[in-house]
């Protein structure tokens, strides 16, 4: 008669061992894959957050009617690296002010670059003589005038779109704001995403 040979039992038991270790170190193989796609996805989001863009939202009504309270902006911080801030740009700055109402940033827009001549009398804007045509904001300027600020190298001007009286904290408080204050140009509101518009 044939004879049956059993099966071997040792290397049986051998086979589930490896692979239950297998499935083990397949699983955290896996979950360690995963650990450092997500670190470096949030290392470079950090590094563009810093040197590249940013999200800021609008605090305050110094900029209205053209940006209002909780909306939110991109805001490029390279693009100057490459050119400089031009009449009319909506910029993000650092707060040059003292005092207890000091904020860490301020969203204003530029009104006189170096070398210009600003001025404001009889409820309106002068640059280098001339009344500028502000079509971003709806009322005329309720503040004092002041009279012609003369900007030098490197520093430049910059107002809120919110006229009404005291409504901006601006160059017309702490004076002319030096370029490296200058955090970036808000390019457009992305939310909410009704108000979405380039600036």
């Amino acid at each position: 008669m044939g004879q049956v040979i059993p099966p071997d039992s040792t290397e049986s038991g051998e086979d589930n061992e490896a692979r239950k270790s297998s499935g083990k170190n397949g699983w955290a193989a896996e979950l360690w894959d995963w650990v450092k796609t997500i670190a470096i996805a949030f290392v470079i989001m950090v590094l563009l957050n810093m040197f590249v863009f940013n999200l800021s939202m609008v605090k305050g009504e110094s900029m209205q009617p053209t940006l209002v309270a909780s909306e939110r902006l991109f805001i490029n911080k390279v693009v100057y690296r490459f050119g400089e801030p031009k009449h009319g740009d909506v910029i993000v700055l650092k707060d040059p002010s003292d005092g207890p109402d000091r904020k860490d940033f301020l969203v204003k827009r530029i009104v006189g670059l170096p070398g210009d001549t600003v001025e404001v009398k009889d409820q309106k804007l002068y640059v280098n003589g001339t009344a500028v045509e502000e079509d971003y904001t709806n009322v005329p300027i309720e503040d004092p005038g002041f009279e012609p600020v003369k900007l030098e190298e490197g520093r430049y001007f910059v107002m809120g779109d919110n006229r009404h009286l005291g409504k901006s904290k601006d160059s017309r408080m702490f004076g002319s704001v030096k370029e490296s204050d200058i955090v970036g140009r808000a390019e457009f509101i992305f939310w909410p995403l009704s108000e979405i518009k380039k600036l």
